[in-house]
């Protein structure tokens, strides 16, 4: 774990159920000055949010309760604008608006990248800041994708206050359709050349049924 990310997340009380259960000596060097400091994107980080469809974002509302809402989008959407910055496009949903609402009041956000089929996740601390289309339109334009017809409403950036790469234990072994079509193509084009060659001598043993 890095150290940015565990100075935000052991909190007292963390660390303290830490030594309850005997935990804290293997975690006490994330925190040490020369520890990783773990808050600058770097290639590996960039390229797996960028093979990513959704993510879970969670924030804060004004009664101190989390929600955590799934963003999704087409593959990429959520873009590095430098090693400190990500951003996405907000599409129209259920215009409840309750993460926006939430991130007007208390910008702290946590977000949540998961690549199911590898067993792998991100998990990200930042700040996020509202950009509205007329406040910004070029940056919207960077963000969008002209074949995705959702409408974005606005622009999320997230400024990185710290990320950890988390084990994979627990994590299930999911798959979109999308994900299982590269593996099963082969075996559809081998079904659909089977089928062929059957038909062919179902058709061959009609035109001489002395062979059978």
């Amino acid at each position: 774990m890095a150290r940015a990310y565990s100075e935000i997340a052991f909190t007292k009380a963390v660390i303290a159920q830490q030594e309850r259960h005997g935990s804290a000596s293997a975690y006490a060097s994330f925190l040490a000055p020369e520890a990783e400091r773990g808050d600058r994107l770097t290639e590996a980080e960039v390229q797996f949010i960028a093979a990513r469809d959704g993510f879970y974002q969670a924030t804060v509302s004004e009664t101190g309760w989390p929600y955590v809402q799934f963003r999704g989008g087409p593959r990429g959407f959520m873009k590095a604008l430098d090693e400190k910055t990500l951003a996405y496009a907000d599409f129209r949903g259920n215009r409840q608006y309750i993460s926006v609402g939430n991130i007007t009041g208390d910008n702290r956000v946590s977000l949540f990248f998961m690549d199911y089929p590898n067993r792998r996740r991100l998990k990200l601390l930042g700040l996020a800041k509202l950009v509205d289309i007329e406040d910004d339109p070029f940056l919207l334009e960077r963000l969008s994708d002209p074949e995705y017809k959702a409408r974005p409403e606005r622009a999320v950036m997230i400024t990185i206050e710290g990320f950890d790469w988390n084990c994979p234990a627990h994590i299930p072994q999911r798959f979109t359709i999308a994900e299982l079509e590269t593996s099963l193509a082969p075996i559809r084009e081998e079904l659909e050349t089977l089928r062929s060659e059957n038909a062919a001598l179902k058709e061959a043993l009609k035109q001489n049924p002395n062979n059978q």
